[in-house]
C-alpha cells in the first residue's frame, strides 16, 4: 500500500473513533436523560398514590356522615312533625 492510501484508512478509524465516541456520549446523555424520566414519573405515580388513598379515606368519611345524617333524618322528623301538628292544633283549638 502507498502511503497515501495508509494515511487516508488512518483517518477514516480516526473519523470512526471519533464518531463511536460521540455516540457513547449521546447514548450517555440519553440513558440520563431516560433515568431522569423515569425518577419523575415514580414520583409522580407515589404523589397519585397518596392522593387516591386521600380520596378513598375522604369518600369513607362522606359515607359514614351520610349514614349518621338518614338515622337523624329518621330520627328527627317525625319529631318535627308532631311538632308542627301540635303547633297547628294549639293555633286552631
Amino acid at each position: 500500500m502507498e502511503r497515501d492510501e495508509l494515511t487516508r484508512i488512518a483517518a477514516l478509524l480516526e473519523q470512526i473513533r471519533d464518531n463511536q465516541s460521540e455516540l457513547l456520549a449521546r447514548q450517555r446523555e440519553a440513558l440520563e436523560f431516560q433515568r431522569s424520566q423515569l425518577e419523575l414519573v415514580r414520583r409522580q405515580s407515589e404523589r397519585s398514590e397518596r392522593i387516591q388513598d386521600r380520596a378513598e379515606e375522604l369518600q369513607a368519611r362522606g359515607a359514614g356522615i351520610m349514614t349518621i345524617a338518614r338515622r337523624s333524618i329518621a330520627i328527627v322528623l317525625p319529631i318535627v312533625i308532631l311538632l308542627i301538628l301540635y303547633l297547628t292544633w294549639l293555633i286552631f283549638r
